[in-house]
């Protein structure tokens, strides 16, 4: 029996972790169901746009900024092993555009917007403002859920394409004054290797991102515990679950576009 103890353990946490993605995937489709059905709440998404979107710009920007520059050193010394530090102002590009700036414009969206959600919505659970709503007659997955769901989807492309854009020019700004790279040639270089369809990936990837940011910040609110403790574990388990999908929704995509 001692020698089976840790298969059935391991059986245990096996089918917890395919229910736990049963429901997420039935809140998704509940949440992608309650987009197109009335009624809408524009006041709530134009605050949430401004919240998850403007709010995360800072962050975004300065991640984007300095690994930019960090790429491009890190490029410059590999290529200089093979005389090919020419390469630098494509790589720092195309990684910029295609994995970097998505993913950690996700990640750090993640961090900031997917704790922010499942802390609220966890607290108006604990203190029955959910409750509430329904006593009014007001769906809460759809004044909630939905438009901070359809708000991220929406912002954190442009978040992406804002932080692709300084992440590129934080390597021109290492490239030149640091490593000597003309800066015409530089910039020449950048818009020759890079194409429409390494921008327009990342892009698509953002979308997929922030729709996985805040499906899992509502989904951990909406089922998180009763006080403070219930609260702090729905906030963990928010921006644990948001940057492991991320991940892997990232890999699954890259596969898609580029295999």
């Amino acid at each position: 029996m001692s020698l089976l103890s840790p298969l059935a353990a391991l059986g245990r946490m096996a089918l917890g972790l395919l229910a736990s993605l049963g429901r997420i995937a039935i809140f998704a489709g509940q949440v992608v169901s309650h987009l197109f059905r009335p009624p809408w709440y524009p006041r709530e998404f134009l605050h949430a746009l401004i919240q998850i979107g403007w709010f995360s710009l800072p962050v975004v920007g300065l991640t984007a900024l300095f690994t930019g520059g960090a790429l491009a050193l890190q490029i410059y010394a590999g290529g200089a092993r093979f005389s090919a530090e020419a390469v630098v102002p494509a790589i720092v590009a195309i990684g910029m555009t295609r994995e970097l700036g998505p993913v950690l414009g996700g990640l750090m969206v993640a961090a900031r917007v997917a704790s922010s959600i499942a802390a609220e919505i966890g607290t108006m659970k604990v203190t029955e403002q959910i409750d509430a709503l329904v006593t009014l007659s007001t769906n809460p997955l759809k004044y909630l859920a939905v438009p901070r769901v359809l708000a991220a989807t929406l912002a954190v492309p442009v978040l992406v394409a804002v932080g692709d854009s300084i992440g590129i020019m934080g390597g021109w700004a290492v490239g030149v004054h640091r490593l000597d790279f003309n800066s015409a040639a530089y910039l020449k270089n950048t818009i020759n290797f890079l194409e429409s369809w390494d921008v327009v990936s990342g892009l698509i990837k953002g979308a997929a991102f922030g729709f996985l940011v805040a499906l899992m910040g509502c989904y951990h609110g909406m089922n998180s515990g009763r006080g403070a403790q219930g609260v702090g574990a729905a906030t963990k388990a928010a921006v644990v679950s948001a940057s492991v999908l991320i991940f892997a929704a990232n890999y699954l995509l890259t596969e898609l576009f580029f295999s």
